[in-house]
């Protein structure tokens, strides 16, 4: 877990605290990065304020040919990439390795739609004859991301790309958990071409982030709940624009014709990737109960079989926690689930063997809506199992949460399963499937209720980075001096033949 150190490093009058990022499977530190102060953010945000004219009037076609450039130059260089990933976060290669595939399609997707989406558009004016109107997309200048330690490399970038394609600069504070992903790629971005006060990182805790909400001109979180409320406030203080996406309780619904093979393998896959570290996580599950006990032991027969460790090679299913705060929280709910008469029946148990952080994949039974592990977000691996009557008890249940993050359904009936989906309370459910939803770049994610505001992929992750300002030209034709708004003579005569038209002819409205 990274930890402040307060050196005393003079640079003149100047005292510098420095922050050590420490790998969480070897516990050695990977290096010290600063704790950037207030005035740090202010000239970082003065710089990229200076060189934002320039990088929008490079228009938005060159804006994307830098960032695909980059985008090649990191799919070349992914391994150092990936490594960096799974220095700091002890995820497996393939969860490192999946950060830079999406990321990659993120990159291809906004660059390609891009140059289209931000054209401006022509609208029908209320007087056609006598005016033109068009809506321009202008971006709103310095944008700001803070974004968390889970998936360092995606979580921190796929954000900011469509606000640098819509001609934002860009300053980003990464966790301090993880920023040398964020070091790392930023470099890549110069390198590829992309002017170095376009793209700037700031490095720091808490305080960074704070200074940062102070002086941007947009505001994007990936965080807490509890920061991004924190976050909203102040934007709101501030009258800037913002987006959250925040913390989950994702529930899974699995009824009584859904396939248990798959529904078993679906769990642990929707639990335990990123060793449950993830927003759109599996983190409660609702059974009916004709199919209970038979699901509970294909889910255990298919839980054995999960391999944890921190070598490299694409069999490995599980990794490390990344900090100890998830760690002593997994605990926390276990003890507080079994204390209320939950049963644990595979896991429960740290791996000192494997590292400092490793925790089995754990399956909790006989649980309830008192418990912590199914009201709070548990961000590890714990997957509470509960026996429900129906569907009707599994939907009710599955909005009873203050989150609505994502959510997914197993079911052979494809339509039904579509139907209950629009029942769920989220920004985002997948049939027989979990997860999907993040990675398929056309279809907007986000949540409802406590899980945030506002919606990243698809043209609303791109269109939140830009202002539209509406330009009518009117060619006077038939003016005169009058002293009312518009001429009554003419606007009269104008709805008397145009009216009648639009009842006849729908198309013919504004």
């Amino acid at each position: 877990m990274a930890a402040v150190e307060r050196r005393q490093l003079q640079n003149g009058a100047e005292q510098r605290e420095e922050i050590a990022v420490t790998n969480p499977v070897t516990g050695k530190t990977i290096g010290l990065i600063p704790a950037m102060t207030a005035d740090n953010v202010r000239r970082a945000a003065d710089r990229a304020r200076a060189t934002q004219p320039a990088w929008e009037a490079l228009g938005v076609a060159a804006r994307a040919k830098l960032v695909r450039q980059w985008g090649d130059l990191m799919w070349e260089r992914q391994r150092n990439i990936i490594d960096t990933i799974r220095a700091e976060t002890g995820k497996t290669e393939w969860g490192a390795q999946m950060e830079v595939m999406v990321l990659d399609e993120n990159i291809s997707y906004y660059t390609w739609h891009g140059p289209q989406w931000l054209q401006p558009q022509t609208r029908r004016s209320l007087a056609p004859v006598k005016q033109r109107a068009r809506v321009y997309y202008k971006p709103y200048g310095v944008a700001g991301f803070i974004t968390p330690w889970n998936y360092p490399l995606l979580n921190c970038f796929q954000d900011l790309i469509p606000a640098l394609v819509a001609g934002n600069t860009v300053l980003i504070k990464p966790s301090e958990i993880t920023p040398y992903t964020a070091i790392e790629t930023v470099k890549l971005m110069h390198e590829a071409g992309i002017p170095t006060d376009v793209v700037q990182v700031l490095t720091g805790d808490g305080r960074t982030g704070a200074a940062l909400v102070e002086v941007v001109d947009y505001v994007s979180v990936t965080g807490s709940t509890a920061t991004g409320k924190k976050v909203a406030l102040r934007a709101a203080e501030r009258l800037i624009p913002y987006s959250l996406e925040l913390g989950g309780k994702d529930p899974m619904i699995i009824l009584k014709d859904a396939n248990l093979e798959l529904a078993a393998a679906g769990t642990l896959v929707g639990a335990l990737e990123n060793c449950g570290q993830v927003c759109v996580g599996t983190e409660r599950v609702y059974v009916e109960e004709a199919i209970y006990d038979r699901y509970l032991e294909r889910l255990r027969y298919y839980a054995s079989q999960v391999r944890m460790g921190a070598q490299r090679g694409l069999e490995v299913h599980v990794g490390s926690l990344t900090n100890e705060r998830e760690l002593l929280r997994a605990e926390a709910f276990i003890e507080d689930a079994v204390a209320k008469g939950a049963e644990v029946i595979f896991g429960g148990k740290r791996r000192p063997d494997l590292g400092p952080l490793f925790f089995e994949p754990t399956i909790l039974v006989n649980v309830n809506h008192s418990m912590r592990v199914m009201r709070e977000e548990t961000f590890g691996p714990l997957i509470p199992i509960m026996k429900v009557k129906d569907a009707d008890e599994a939907l009710r249940l599955a909005n009873d949460s203050d989150y609505g993050l994502s959510a997914s359904i197993f079911t052979r009936n494809l339509k039904r399963g579509e139907q209950m989906a629009t029942k769920i309370e989220s920004g985002d459910v997948t049939i027989n499937s979990t997860k999907w939803v993040f990675g398929n770049l056309s279809l907007p994610m986000g949540g409802v209720k406590s899980s945030g505001l506002g919606r990243r992929n698809g043209p609303e992750g791109l269109m939140r980075f830009v202002r539209p300002q509406s330009v009518l030209v009117d060619n006077q034709l038939f003016d005169v001096p009058v002293l009312s708004l518009y001429n009554p003579l003419i606007i009269q005569a104008h709805l008397k033949i145009l009216r009648p038209l639009r009842r006849l002819f729908p198309f013919l409205r504004v």
